[in-house]
């Protein structure tokens, strides 16, 4: 694995809710968000499962993709996962 990627992504929750953060290790980082040692948000919204990830060439690329992505509403997030091809119903 290229350290040097980072990636944002987007989880469903089991109270399906969308949680969304970065890492440079998806899958490591869905499997901690599953052992219930990720973030708070997702402690007892497990398990969750891995629904989109963009790579980015560097951290502050992705904490600032994280942010925009976050800035959006359900609705607007709904349709962007729809837009790129993915039915997280």
């Amino acid at each position: 694995m290229d350290k040097n990627n980072y990636y944002v992504y987007i989880l469903l929750c089991s109270d399906a809710t969308f949680y969304i953060g970065t890492s440079n290790d998806v899958d490591k980082r869905v499997a901690t968000h599953n052992s219930g040692k990720g973030a708070k948000y997702t402690k007892f919204r497990r398990p969750v499962k891995l629904l989109y990830k963009e790579g980015l060439n560097s951290k502050s690329e992705a904490l600032k993709r994280e942010a925009e992505l976050k800035k959006k509403t359900r609705k607007a997030k709904e349709l962007f996962l729809q837009n790129h091809g993915i039915n997280w119903q």
